[in-house]
């Protein structure tokens, strides 16, 4: 029944995508996210997508490349490789976005809208252009993260997660065993 309700689910969406949508917005709002995050969250993913597209057309191959250039545009702006702030906020498979909170996700996006303008404009080939370009994209992100600190006089970063549930470390379980 479950399965069958599943697919009938999956069906609807072929022919009207807004139900998943509305669905993902549902999801959110009741792991307590708010309206402006979701939003937020929204505009990061449509983002990302032309993002990702642009770099396809510049001779990026998906996956591996992809994730490079992503962490040039975070070692730009955060300081951090996408691993080092996962590790920072205290998550391991959770999506990173989804623990950011709404200042980081507006300073990834800018990082990212930044790259993909310099990328459509200059068009760089390959691999190692794109990685110049994406950490000048995270550079426009780091100003306007010294601005907000400056002006708000707090930081940007937050540890803080949406985790509602904490890890065990296996290791030191075993060795207490």
């Amino acid at each position: 029944m479950w399965l069958a309700s599943l697919g009938r689910q999956k069906v609807d969406e072929i022919f009207d995508p807004s139900k998943g949508i509305d669905q993902m917005i549902d999801f959110y709002l009741k792991k307590g996210y708010s309206l402006a995050w979701i939003e937020e969250r929204i505009k990061a993913i449509i983002d990302r997508k032309k993002l990702t597209n642009v770099w396809k057309e510049n001779g990026i191959q998906e996956g591996k490349e992809y994730g490079i250039l992503t962490n040039s545009i975070y070692e730009a702006w955060p300081d951090m490789s996408a691993q080092d702030y996962k590790d920072f906020k205290g998550i391991r498979k959770e999506n990173l976005r989804d623990n950011m909170t709404e200042i980081e996700v507006a300073l990834t996006n800018i990082g990212e809208i930044a790259a993909r303008d310099i990328a459509k404009e200059e068009r760089p080939l390959g691999l190692q252009e794109n990685i110049k370009v994406a950490k000048r994209g995270g550079s426009v992100a780091r100003a306007a993260r010294n601005t907000y600190e400056k002006e708000t006089k707090k930081s940007a970063i937050s540890n803080k997660n949406n985790l509602s549930y904490k890890y065990v470390d296996e290791t030191k379980q075993i060795d207490h065993k």
